[in-house]
């Protein structure tokens, strides 16, 4: 956990991006926001995580992000552990856009080179960082 948070925060930090929070579509991105937002606690600012849902629940509060008091209008950095083709990526995307978050970028742990990034910059405009790609595994 340590590990996969500071690695994200560096790669943050050399993107330039400095998010209010990190989050992702939940199960997936939920360790990585909670390691990134717990590594913050030693490496100021400190970054809030939450979880993307893929939709509203029927009950309850019924939203789309989860885990922050307000979204409106918050810098964010949203993060997935394996992006393939992006979808799961863009989905998180369209939901944290619909609760008004600015999304900054889009970090994984594994890129598989299939599509992802191409698909996050030609529909959103942002930017794909990885910690590692496949073909850093060939």
């Amino acid at each position: 956990m340590p590990l996969i948070g500071r690695l994200f925060l560096q790669k943050m930090a050399e993107k330039g991006w400095i998010p209010e929070a990190v989050g992702g579509l939940t199960m997936g991105a939920d360790p990585i926001a909670f390691a990134v937002a717990r590594e913050s606690l030693d490496r100021p600012p400190i970054i809030d995580s939450f979880v993307v849902r893929k939709e509203k629940k029927a009950h309850g509060m019924q939203k789309l992000v989860e885990g922050l008091a307000s979204t409106e209008g918050l810098k964010v950095v949203i993060v997935e552990d394996v992006c393939t083709k992006g979808e799961s990526t863009a989905l998180a995307i369209r939901n944290a856009q619909s609760a008004g978050m600015k999304i900054l970028g889009a970090i994984c742990l594994i890129d598989r080179e299939a599509g992802g990034a191409e698909l996050l910059r030609g529909e959103f405009g942002v930017d794909l960082a990885s910690i590692f790609k496949l073909s850093d595994f060939r």
